[in-house]
């Protein structure tokens, strides 16, 4: 392959991963991106956090059974879908605290927390959500911060397919820079610059 025929074939691929890679990560780069604006001014957006409380007293025989499973640590299901139809909450698959006194479930959350305790003596039941808005929400999205197997397996494929897309950006640069004389110039001051301000005002 001659060398024009050669370029022309690096063109039309790398130019079909690129415009592939960034349809692909569009939507998830302007989340990173401007989350990472919010997470950077976190002490200067104010949250007002919200609290929402519930409580319900479970039945005899569900406490009999939730005392029973005691020293498998594994809540019954008959318990689980009690609570899911009386409290509106699951918390099936969540930590769980065998106390003395109490069984505590954890129900951490993207944007907020979340509690629920059961009295294993009297069976009551308190369930606490605090939601503290949609920025924290998004902002711990950012972080992977309590999202699961899911989102976690969305961000390591995300940042593949942007690794794509700033590869094949580096190579389309180098096969424009003869017709651009500007383009390296502007990839070295992209790269000096954050190095420069974590040797100078970085400790």
């Amino acid at each position: 392959m001659s060398t024009p025929g050669l370029r022309a074939f690096w063109l039309k691929h790398l130019h079909r991963w690129h415009w592939i890679s960034a349809a692909m990560s569009l939507v998830g780069m302007v989340l990173f991106a401007a989350t990472g604006i919010t997470l950077n001014h976190a002490g200067a957006i104010e949250a007002s956090p919200r609290v929402t409380s519930r409580t319900a007293e479970l039945p005899e025989n569900l406490l009999a059974a939730l005392n029973a499973a005691q020293q498998s640590a594994v809540i019954p299901e008959e318990v689980l879908q009690w609570i899911a139809t009386h409290i509106g909450v699951s918390i099936g698959g969540n930590k769980v605290e065998w106390q003395k006194d109490e069984v505590y479930v954890s129900l951490p959350r993207p944007g907020g927390d979340a509690w629920l305790t059961i009295d294993s003596k009297s069976g009551d039941i308190e369930y606490e959500l605090t939601d503290r808005g949609w920025i924290s929400y998004l902002n711990d999205l950012h972080k992977g911060r309590n999202t699961g197997m899911w989102w976690s397996l969305f961000i390591d494929a995300f940042a593949a397919v942007c690794l794509i897309f700033c590869t094949t950006g580096f190579f389309l640069l180098q096969l424009h820079s003869g017709r651009r004389p500007a383009t390296w110039p502007l990839v070295g001051f992209g790269v000096v610059v954050p190095i420069a301000l974590l040797l100078l005002f970085v400790h």
